[in-house]
């Protein structure tokens, strides 16, 4: 039985013919669609705001994964929210008071994530642990699409599965970054849950073929 969720991430679509692009997701194994929101501020490149958002939504029919990485996102979360977001994730990296970020998603009714850049060890995760629906495992530099992915990014996963088996959590991991089928296989075994991806879907030949591929592989983590 497959566990594992795929998310193909809008970044990498044709923004001058989204429409069409999220239609041909909704027609796959897709499970969720991932949005990447970036300010130019936290990450070099800036992205969506919350009215495409909602464009995007109205085309959409999977739940909208949506990932903030911008500064002080506690300014923005009901508007993402409101916009049609159903998971909401900020960085560790961008919250002064990261447990009142994650209560004021959780408010808002949208499912409560935070992501981890590239360098940032997943130890700093332990007290808020249980209060996520997901975390976010960066496995590139965040901030543009089509970078290789981190390799050392599957010891981040093996450790941070372990600490929810540890406290007998349901909390996803979710990774973001340089995902395809040259290392998925790998991604799910250390015990990753759900892959983000942009390029290995997008700019596929077959973009169809690439979400099933990612989908069927059927292999199980290493803790199922």
């Amino acid at each position: 039985m497959i566990k594992h969720l795929v998310a193909p991430s809008i970044l990498a679509a044709n923004f001058g013919n989204m429409q069409r692009d999220i239609e041909m997701i909704n027609d796959t194994d897709a499970d969720w669609l991932h949005i990447d929101i970036m300010d130019g501020m936290f990450v070099p490149n800036i992205s969506f705001g919350a009215d495409i958002v909602k464009v995007i939504k109205k085309y959409s029919q999977l739940p909208m994964d949506v990932h903030l990485m911008i500064e002080k996102p506690d300014r923005y979360i009901q508007s993402y929210r409101d916009a049609g977001a159903d998971n909401i994730s900020v960085h560790y990296e961008a919250c002064t008071h990261l447990h009142r970020v994650i209560e004021q998603i959780k408010s808002t009714g949208a499912k409560a994530g935070v992501a981890l850049n590239p360098h940032t060890p997943v130890s700093l995760l332990d007290d808020v642990l249980e209060d996520l629906d997901l975390v976010i495992l960066m496995s590139v530099n965040p901030g543009f699409g089509g970078q290789k992915f981190i390799y050392q990014t599957i010891n981040k996963i093996k450790q941070l599965k372990e600490m929810i088996i540890v406290k007998n959590l349901s909390t996803l991991i979710e990774i973001d970054g340089g995902v395809g089928l040259q290392n998925a296989e790998v991604i799910l075994q250390a015990g990753a849950d759900v892959l983000v991806a942009g390029s290995s879907v997008f700019h596929a030949e077959n973009p169809k073929l690439a979400v099933y591929a990612l989908k069927n592989l059927g292999v199980k983590g290493l803790y199922a």
